[in-house]
């Protein structure tokens, strides 16, 4: 078992015994923030992510004590995570049954790691529009309660006044509390920025919140700088 973290903003569980691949997909996943802690055992792995910290699952379905099928199967129906399959075996019927056994997205071995990538992004993006945050419910972070039904955030009972963009990262950074967000992670992620330059628009836009919330740029309270990352929110 081997961990790389480096400010990670998304963390992923792989499960798969190769070594070789575990190692090239781990370092090849540092680049894009994504720390990568990978288990050769089923088992093993399915102890770690019994004990939560986990985002999402890659998990291969060739593997020792147990198939990958089974482990996909006990992960489902124990928590809400996303898992992605990855297997030499890319047959329909071996596709379909992963995905019925409640998998997020299968994906055929040999692949191009940047298309893990994009995966990966696309299923986070898929499991956050669901959970936790329902459409219409709200939900409180310290002095701030986001409201997504009426597309609103409150500081200490006062509506912020948001544009669109301010209030689509700001959301974002509430949801993701603690966790440090890749500038390119807030793009993929927000509607208003998604053609926008990366850097300048999202350094435009977190100035632009500090100042709508009371958080000393130089001394942040609550959207702290992450070097080399991003931004990340806390009380």
């Amino acid at each position: 078992m081997e961990t790389i973290a480096k400010n990670p903003s998304i963390r992923v569980a792989l499960i798969e015994d190769d070594r070789q691949m575990c190692e090239i997909l781990t370092e090849y996943l540092k680049a894009y923030a994504i720390e990568t802690q990978y288990f050769r055992l089923p088992k093993e792995g399915i102890r770690a992510i019994d004990q939560g910290g986990f985002d999402i699952v890659i998990l291969d379905i060739n593997l020792p004590q147990m198939e990958g099928l089974e482990v996909c199967q006990i992960l489902k129906e124990r928590h809400k995570i996303p898992i992605i399959i990855i297997s030499a075996r890319g047959s329909v019927s071996d596709r379909v049954l992963g995905l019925e056994l409640g998998a997020d997205d299968y994906l055929p071995k040999p692949f191009d790691p940047r298309e893990l990538v994009a995966r990966i992004r696309a299923a986070l993006r898929k499991e956050s529009g669901n959970t936790p945050l329902a459409l219409g419910s709200k939900r409180s972070f310290g002095v701030f309660v986001l409201d997504e039904e009426a597309l609103e955030i409150d500081k200490e009972g006062e509506a912020i006044p948001f544009t669109k963009g301010e209030y689509e990262v700001f959301a974002l950074l509430l949801k993701h509390e603690g966790k440090a967000l890749t500038r390119d992670f807030i793009v993929d992620n927000t509607e208003a920025l998604r053609w926008e330059s990366v850097g300048k628009s999202v350094d435009t836009i977190i100035g632009r919140i500090r100042a709508k919330i009371g958080d000393d740029p130089k001394n942040p309270r609550y959207i702290k700088s992450v070097r080399g990352v991003g931004y990340r929110f806390g009380r």
